[in-house]
């Protein structure tokens, strides 16, 4: 998680009703690294106690508040709007989440970024977006685009947050065992098969290459090695020692 790059997001929620969901998106915003909260016209002060910012206090504490939107955003250089599709005509490029997620991470590399997001009852009024560069949507059902404000945060901060190479890595747990560990399972299970008598590999054409890449083709994980290892350890001594 690049906490660096995650300061230059300014979360902005305008004319929010309900300090539940101010609460519940501060959470949001702490569980995927962002801080940096903005609120334009709250309906109620009172959010700052709200009881749904659950380990995420300081964010709400530190949480600035505006009149305008034109303050919330002065000092990004970039400015998208959440939105749902709904009878609106876009005068703006709308974008979905997927695409308009990489435009973000590429601008936050480098300068500051605000994602606005309206009120729970009306979203964005066409005054907020007039100061979008352009909108992004989550692609919801058409016929049911309204998200609750705290989840549309929070699934545009993950898809941010997000990074697909990630997920094509071993976890460390998962991670392959080295040809050493492999080579020294298959030497002791070329001893078990011989002293066991299931082939005579002095005499099977092949037996010993066929071991080896049947081995290879198990994946064999660093953590599970020594398990094998020891286990065939075991049924050899067994062998050896009726």
């Amino acid at each position: 998680m690049d906490l660096e790059r995650n300061q230059r997001l300014k979360v902005v929620l305008i004319d929010t009703r309900n300090p539940l969901n101010i609460g519940a998106a501060a959470r949001a915003m702490s569980n995927f690294g962002y801080f940096d909260l903005r609120l334009v016209n709250p309906y109620d002060v009172a959010f700052r106690e709200a009881v749904s910012a659950v380990g995420a206090a300081q964010v709400v504490k530190d949480a600035k508040v505006f009149e305008t939107v034109a303050e919330a955003v002065a000092d990004c250089s970039l400015v998208v709007g959440a939105t749902g599709l709904g009878h609106r005509q876009m005068q703006h490029p709308l974008h979905r989440l997927e695409k308009g997620g990489r435009l973000l991470r590429r601008h936050m590399a480098s300068a500051n970024a605000a994602l606005l997001f309206g009120s729970e009852k009306f979203g964005l009024s066409n005054n907020d977006v007039s100061y979008c560069h352009w909108l992004l949507h989550i692609p919801t059902r058409r016929d049911h685009d309204s998200m609750n404000l705290a989840q549309a945060v929070a699934v545009c901060l993950y898809e941010l947050t997000r990074h697909p190479s990630a997920a094509r890595r071993l976890p460390h747990a998962a991670e392959q065992a080295d040809a050493e560990e492999v080579e020294r399972f298959t030497g002791l299970l070329e001893e078990v098969l011989q002293l066991s008598g299931y082939t005579d590999y002095a005499t099977a054409r092949n037996g010993s290459d066929k071991t080896h890449r049947l081995v290879r083709r198990l994946d064999m994980r660093a953590n599970d090695a020594p398990v094998w290892t020891g286990m065939l350890r075991q049924i050899l001594w067994k062998l050896k020692n009726p």
